[in-house]
């Protein structure tokens, strides 16, 4: 299950939607809006992305780690636009009938989104200064939200 979304993303939902009574286990991690990187103060981030294409990496994402790990039930939920201090930007849940699994698919997942996920990161500092992170090159010139 995909999800791109413009709000903030609901944890208690995102749980409930990879319940199952199959399940001994349901890992959710989230990526959240850190106040300092480094030495520098974050005011908020911006995510942009092609939908299509973000979707599609996603969704192989997801089929690669229900091919690898037992996975019961796998959601990745990836926010887009403007993101304030403690949010989440990225929600990841899986449950599956051991905790094991649960926690490396998940761990593998984040790994592997923020490497090949074509959603790019602005960060604003508290300096008036912005930058495109993650991954380095930046957005394509004609990006939409």
């Amino acid at each position: 299950m995909i999800d791109l979304v413009l709000e903030p993303i609901d944890t208690e939902q995102a749980l409930q939607r990879v319940a199952s009574q199959r399940a001994g286990a349901a890992v959710l991690f989230l990526g959240t809006t850190r106040e300092f990187t480094g030495d520098r103060r974050t005011l908020f981030l911006d995510y942009e992305c092609y939908p299509e294409m973000a979707r599609r990496k996603l969704e192989e994402l997801e089929a690669a780690a229900r091919n690898r790990w037992s996975i019961i039930e796998c959601l990745i939920i990836h926010r887009l636009g403007r993101v304030e201090l403690g949010e989440a930007s990225v929600a990841i849940a899986v449950s599956s009938a051991h905790r094991q699994v649960a926690f490396e698919a998940a761990q593998w997942l984040i790994d592997t989104i923020k490497q090949v996920v074509p959603i790019w990161k602005q960060e604003h500092w508290s300096d008036g200064t912005r930058e495109w992170v993650h991954p380095p090159a930046g957005p394509p010139r004609n990006s939409t939200h």
